[in-house]
């Protein structure tokens, strides 16, 4: 017989007003599997008060309790009752149907016990008194540390370790392990999300020395140079380097000299001016031995000059510009107007960024001679990231247009502000030695353009150098109150004290701000303070709040950057939150658009979030609301080739607001930046695109100003370059960063829009030999280079990375006559009076012209005989000796390809690159971190970025004894430098270049 069901706890409930404890106990236990039927009649009765329970009996009615409240809603209590269940709950976890409770109060738990340690450990800091974590709790944490590391699942336990500021856990799980994963794992967590500044920095310092020393290939090589580059403490670096570099000479001394010299790199590319400097000068200096010779190859490599060589080599060498693009550009755009004279100054500069070749401005110097004051800034600034770079010719090749000591140079004023600002972006966070120059021609300028010039490369040369003297200099330009010169002082004092967070400067700047009637003054100190507080989180809420609270939507503007840049790559909640307040709620077009923009500033580490987040902003009836979006789609996807992104910008690019499809055409080409038509389906008609509405003159001008930077972007670097504003060792790129957040002030400002060649990373692999002998150091003159010729093997088909296929010319279509519409009665006509001359000629017993032609035409029986041979010979005879009739058949393209040194690999081909064992020369770092894709996801194209990957490789020569082949370096790399003759080792110089020409300014209309 089946048992009716229960439709009450009631009898139960009765049972515990009985004086029999056991009958107490008895009911409690089957109330226990009752309250998920009758938690609402059991939480009427008081369970956990009865004093008569005993130890046991309380335990299950504190569980029974917890399970009301937790059916209730109200987690907090249900969290407390469980902690007075003891081991009934213990119990209740190993239960069936009981887990959906369980892991709400564990989550509970945690969440509480995060909480309170949070508070303890400030209350710590702060000599604050915090409640003390109840005992009950910590047992809970701690068995879920003990279960998680018994069950493997270390990476759980570390980020509940992180969160609770148990630190010690970290340390346990090492040791255990001894996995550097796990520790790079930490420093990835830590780095990349919302931690506070002081905590962050405190695990870093607490996992350094639980790191082991790197060896060659090690995986966690990356993750230091993260390290080192993140908390930028020369003292550290220095020891760290100093480790490497010493020892007695051995092979295993050689390996981590090639470490050191690889970390020297790598540190180069990601730090700042000040911090590697530091590093630089206070390495020690040896009185002899080979340590000597160690350091002195560190303080070289440490100066910048071999980067920056290697790579301004790289891209002189791979230039694969389309001239012919440019062409149809140039034919389009008309020169006589300003707005496309600086688009097609802007597309050049883009796509020769860093090549070193001004070929398409020596062939067009008519169109050159149509570019008239701020347009021959422009230009003249161009230049610089066309020469990006080539910091040894920099004064050579802007002479003609730099002003002299006297500051009337012949060029022009505009022509003279342009070459400054060109010779700052040559020296783009490396100009240390312009910095002078620079300096003396801002305070002799009289002309506010050319202020306006020297101040922007000043502040581009001095990025985030912290230099006092120029900070003064830029500040009492500002005060001359003039609008040009302010303005680019504002930008350029924030740019000198990136990142620094001082709060002297700041105060300064927005006390001056609010005092000026200028709104670009007000622009420029909005924006430079937003860069004085990069990378400072928390530290700088207080003046984001200040700003964003201001009646001025101006400074409203820079408090949206400030908030953006000081929280960049950690995708901190609260500001992105902010952010997206402020993007639907401000009254402002401009900060609203601003707002959606830098949304991309938070996320870039996460790229696959930005296009869910910005799917309904780019429906928005605000245009610039959906402008902001297209910008931030393309500057947190850039280089990944997102198919998600690209279906949400498509749309936009048919916007009915000009500037909206400008931003659209701008965002698709960083996205598909080195992107082929083999991994992206939306390469060929996006390009096609961009030709169609440049080339129409019915288009908006915004539009065709936006495609041809488009062109500019998608081809930059003589296609040699990417977009990125994460680093190789997986940091923050903070010159990209910057770049980045100045380009998007060409809405105001088109000159600033040159600032984008400082987001340009150079995508190959070069590499160096261990004796770093040749033009790195002794300048050999046998020997002009310290790359070797070897080859490696990239694992996947060459057309999915091979470079875009060059523009056709059009072809000129023949035309062909149309035949000619005769009557009826004319032809009768013809007919008749051609019927009469054959007549006559009969009767004059002439031959008949056509059979003269028809014997003439016989061929001869040697030309049949011929004609038989070629065929026969021609035809691929099958194995039957019948001639064959089938169509070669298509090759079937390799799987893989071999590579050369200095070749170009793009980002996503770098999971692909292998090293053959039996090489000679091999990497001292893995070439990459992350796996290559497998499947369809390799065609797709990767949306999250990979760690690490290519640049400058030291490698590891297996056979030393024998002889190497040496790669010459490009024609025009190495002019005017020193060269020492290997025997006499006297100083000569090269062949003098081909002198310097100047542009026909002034002469327009000839």
């Amino acid at each position: 017989m089946v048992a009716p069901p229960r439709t009450s706890a009631a009898g139960v409930l009765a049972l515990l007003s009985e004086p029999d404890p056991q009958v107490q106990q008895y009911a409690l236990r089957s109330l226990n599997s009752l309250v998920p039927q009758f938690w609402a009649e059991i939480s009427e009765e008081e369970l956990y008060e009865t004093p008569t329970l005993p130890g046991d009996a309380k335990e299950i009615s504190a569980l029974v309790l917890s399970k009301v409240f937790y059916y209730l809603g109200q987690y907090d209590e249900a969290l407390s009752y469980a902690l007075r269940a003891g081991k009934a709950f213990q119990t209740e976890a190993t239960q069936q149907g009981a887990e959906e409770y369980v892991e709400t109060i564990v989550s509970k738990a945690i969440d509480r016990y995060i909480e309170q340690r949070t508070a303890e450990e400030q209350g710590s800091s702060e000599l604050v008194s915090v409640e003390k974590i109840d005992p009950r709790l910590q047992d809970i944490v701690e068995s879920i540390f003990a279960r998680c590391i018994d069950d493997g699942e270390y990476k759980q336990a570390l980020g509940i370790a992180l969160e609770s500021e148990r630190l010690d856990i970290v340390t346990r799980i090492y040791e255990l392990t001894k996995d550097t994963q796990l520790l790079s794992y930490v420093i990835d967590a830590v780095l990349d999300s919302g931690f506070k500044l002081a905590y962050r920095t405190k695990v870093l310092h607490h996992v350094i020395p639980l790191f082991p020393p790197p060896t060659v290939q090690s995986p966690h090589i990356y993750s230091l140079t993260r390290l080192h580059i993140t908390l930028s403490s020369p003292s550290l670096t220095i020891d760290f380097l100093s480790s490497l570099a010493s020892g007695a000479p051995s092979d295993s001394a050689k390996e981590k000299a090639l470490l050191a010299y690889q970390i020297a790199f790598d540190l180069v590319e990601g730090g700042t001016q000040d911090y590697i400097e530091a590093v630089r000068t206070g390495l020690p200096e040896p009185a002899e031995g080979p340590e000597q010779e160690t350091y002195a190859k560190l303080r070289k490599i440490l100066s910048g000059e071999e980067t920056i060589r290697l790579y301004f080599d790289f891209l002189n060498r791979n230039n694969h510009t389309d001239m012919l693009i440019l062409k149809n550009s140039k034919d389009a755009l008309d020169g006589r107007s300003s707005i496309y004279h600086t688009a097609l100054t802007l597309q050049n500069a883009f796509t020769h960024c860093g090549t070193g070749s001004d070929a398409f401005l020596r062939t067009n110097l008519d169109w050159l001679a149509r570019a008239s004051n701020w347009g021959k800034f422009s230009v003249t600034a161009s230049l610089g990231v066309i020469n990006k770079g080539n910091i040894w010719n920099a004064m050579r090749l802007l002479g003609p247009y730099l002003p002299n000591a006297a500051g009337d140079g012949s060029g022009g004023v505009y022509s003279e502000g342009g070459a400054l600002y060109a010779l700052g972006l040559i020296n783009a966070g490396r100009g240390k030695d312009v910095m002078g120059y620079l300096r003396d021609r801002l305070k002799e300028a009289e002309s506010e353009v050319v202020q306006h010039g020297a101040a922007l490369g000043l502040g581009v040369a001095g990025m985030a150098g912290g230099n006092a003297s120029a900070y003064e200099d830029l500040r009492n330009t500002l005060f001359h109150d003039s609008a040009v010169a302010g303005e680019a002082s504002g930008y350029a004092m924030g740019l000198l004290m990136l990142g620094s967070g001082s709060k002297t400067c700041v105060d300064e700047m927005l006390q001056y701000a609010r005092e000026t009637q200028h709104e670009k003054i007000i622009r420029g100190l909005a924006m430079g303070v937003a860069f004085i507080y990069y990378g400072r989180q928390e530290e700088a809420d207080n003046v984001a709040e200040l700003l964003l609270a201001d009646k001025d939507s101006i400074l409203r503007y820079g408090g949206v950057y400030t908030l953006a840049l000081a929280y960049a790559g950690t995708a901190d909640n609260a500001a992105v939150k902010k952010l997206l307040h402020i993007a639907v709620s401000d009254t402002s077009d401009d900060v609203r658009r601003a707002a959606v923009t830098c949304l991309a500033f938070l996320l870039f580490k996460n790229p696959g979030q930005v296009p869910r987040l910005v799917q309904l902003l780019s429906e928005s009836y605000n245009p610039h609301v959906r402008c902001g979006a297209t910008l931030a789609l393309g500057l947190s996807c850039a280089g990944t080739g997102s198919q998600e992104a690209i279906a949400l910008l498509e749309p936009m690019a048919k916007d009915p607001v000009d500037f909206v499809r400008q931003g659209a055409l701008i965002a698709l080409a960083m996205i598909l930046i080195q992107q082929t038509e083999a991994s992206s389906p939306s390469v060929a008609p996006t390009r096609a695109m961009f030709a169609k509405i440049i080339s129409d003159k019915h288009e908006d001008p915004m539009a065709r100003f936006g495609a041809a930077i488009a062109q500019g972007l998608i081809d930059a670097g003589g296609r040699n370059v990417t977009i990125s504003l994460q680093s190789r060792a997986g940091s923050k790129n903070m010159g990209a960063i910057i770049g980045m957040a100045l380009f998007t002030q060409f809405w105001y400002w088109y000159p600033l829009a040159h600032c984008a060649s400082l987001a340009f990373e150079p995508t190959g692999v070069i590499g160096l030999s261990e004796t770093l002998e040749a033009s790195s150091f002794k300048y050999d003159s046998r020997r002009m280079t310290d790359t070797p010729a070897f080859d490696f093997i990239s694992n996947v088909k060459p057309s999915l990375f091979a470079y875009p296929s060059a523009t056709k010319p059009p072809t000129k279509e023949t035309v062909q006559k149309v035949e000619t519409a005769v009557l009826s009665t004319t032809a009768k006509a013809k007919a008749r009076e051609k019927e009469k001359e054959k007549a006559k000629a009969a009767e004059a017993g002439e031959a008949m012209e056509t059979d003269e032609k028809k014997s003439e035409a016989k061929p001869k029986e040697e030309d049949i005989a011929m004609k038989v041979d070629e065929a026969d010979a021609g035809s691929k005879p099958a194995e039957d000796g019948a001639p064959s009739t089938s169509k070669p058949k298509k090759q079937r393209e390799p799987s893989s390809e071999k590579l050369s040194n200095l070749s170009r690999v793009t980002p996503a081909q770098l999971s692909y690159i292998v090293f053959p064992p039996e090489g000679r020369f091999q990497p001292v770092r893995p070439v990459v971190v992350s796996p290559a894709p497998t499947g369809k996801s390799q065609k797709k194209g990767a949306v999250q970025r990979s760690v690490g990957g290519g640049g400058i490789l030291m490698l590891l020569d297996k056979t030393p004894g024998e002889p190497i082949e040496w790669i010459e370096p490009a024609s025009g790399v190495l002019r005017n430098i020193p060269v020492v003759q290997a025997d006499a080792m006297e100083a000569v110089a090269e062949a003098d270049p081909p002198p310097p020409f100047e542009y026909p300014f002034g002469q327009e209309g000839k």
